[in-house]
């Protein structure tokens, strides 16, 4: 769980903070670099091919490494190559070549969670999901400060293709990690029913949907998953160029990079006590509060541009905040998953929780030019209440036993 954690990190992030960084230094607009929140939209439609990689199997030869090994490893060879594209592109001078570079690897990057979400699914007993999850996460922050600070300040040494063509040789060694892996043992989805095209995509796409869908409460649930994320989300897309807009060199930006991953190790301790102790759905409650409130952090350093201590502060206490979220967010949704069907329904829920992220975080570069950063924050903190809302909703109409008998049929 920890290698797979470390593969699906490094292409988020070089889609994501890396990019959009490089984007920054190379003299690109905020409007253009703001467009790059859409390059998250694969993350949010996933769930239109994700009853491919539950129904079909994987082609050829790579059959014999069974239903979600065999996929990846059509999946991550091609994440690598779209890496090394990506670090040949030049922003400064095409930087929509380097969006589509970009665009791609997001593609990719999200059919590999697919999978290994479906993986650890069926691998883990109910009991584990939670410490799986954990050790997923830490691997994932480690790949991410990587794929982050390391890339930043390898870029300062030699040079920002150098830099990304390491990162691809690190998502190439994804394969490894697949051939290592065992194959879970799991329910298959119910035979394909014969008949035409049609017959076929109703029993991919239409049973599993229908079946969750028919649950109690199904459609605030999926409410609250697409709004939980979304106001922390702004505002971590605009974070590169607000950092640089502050005054902060390369230097004390790559500086970031552990006290991010101390905060988030610390916080997904801290996410996973509170679901043992308080429930899941409490337990999102307290966290998605704890994430708001971390926001104004930025508003403080908004007011001390310049100020090392107080940003390396501000990174800390918003990662901290951020990983109990995670923690707790994570594990209700696997368990919300159907076993037989774990690749539809954990791919629906996860795009759900992008779609918003992806569509209005869009935006999100001409708000912080027309509104300052001071006003922008302030605006992320504002969006994230609508979310808990519909989480008290959940907690009053569905408890968390009753939902969770639901996901379980």
């Amino acid at each position: 769980m920890a290698a797979y954690g470390f593969v699906a990190g490094l292409p988020l992030a070089l889609s994501g903070f890396t990019l959009r960084y490089w984007l920054s230094e190379s003299g690109v607009t905020l409007a253009i670099i703001g467009v790059t929140a859409n390059i998250g939209l694969a993350y949010s439609l996933k769930f239109l091919w994700a009853p491919l990689l539950d129904h079909v199997p994987p082609p050829g030869p790579l059959r014999h490494l069974g239903r979600r090994r065999g996929w990846l490893a059509v999946i991550q060879p091609l994440l690598a190559v779209a890496a090394l594209a990506l670090a040949l592109t030049r922003p400064s001078q095409a930087p929509f070549v380097t969006i589509a570079a970009a665009a791609l690897i997001a593609w990719l990057s999200a059919s590999q969670d697919i999978v290994v979400d479906a993986w650890r699914i069926e691998l883990f007993p109910p009991k584990l999901q939670g410490a799986a999850l954990a050790v997923y996460v830490w691997g994932y922050r480690v790949a991410l400060l990587i794929a982050t600070s390391g890339a930043i300040w390898a870029a300062g040494i030699v040079g920002w293709r150098a830099s990304l063509i390491g990162l691809a040789v690190l998502i190439a060694a994804g394969l490894l990690v697949t051939l290592a892996a065992p194959e879970p043992t799991a329910d298959l989805p119910p035979a394909a029913p014969r008949g035409g095209m049609g017959a076929r995509l109703r029993h991919a796409l239409v049973e599993p949907l229908t079946e969750f869908l028919t649950r109690p409460g199904a459609w605030t649930v999926l409410a609250f998953v697409a709004l939980f994320k979304l106001g922390e989300a702004m505002a971590g897309i605009m974070t590169a160029p607000f950092y640089r807009a502050l005054g902060f060199d390369g230097v004390a930006i790559g500086g970031i990079g552990p006290f991010s991953l101390g905060g988030t190790l610390a916080g997904i301790a801290l996410g996973g006590v509170l679901v043992a102790r308080i429930g899941v759905g409490r337990a999102l409650l307290c966290t998605g509060w704890a994430q708001t409130l971390a926001m104004g952090m930025y508003l403080v350093l908004a007011w001390t541009p310049g100020n090392v201590p107080m940003l390396y502060l501000t990174v800390t206490i918003e990662a901290l905040a951020q990983g109990m979220a995670d923690a707790a967010f994570l594990t209700f949704l696997s368990g919300l998953c159907t076993r037989s069907f774990a690749a539809t329904h954990y791919a629906l829920l996860s795009s759900l929780a992008a779609i918003a992220i992806h569509t209005l975080g869009g935006f999100s570069g001409v708000l912080a030019a027309q509104l300052g950063w001071k006003e922008f924050y302030a605006l992320c903190m504002f969006a994230a209440l609508p979310s808990m809302a519909l989480m008290l909703r959940l907690l009053r109409r569905y408890p968390p036993a009753e939902r969770g008998e639901s996901a379980a049929r």
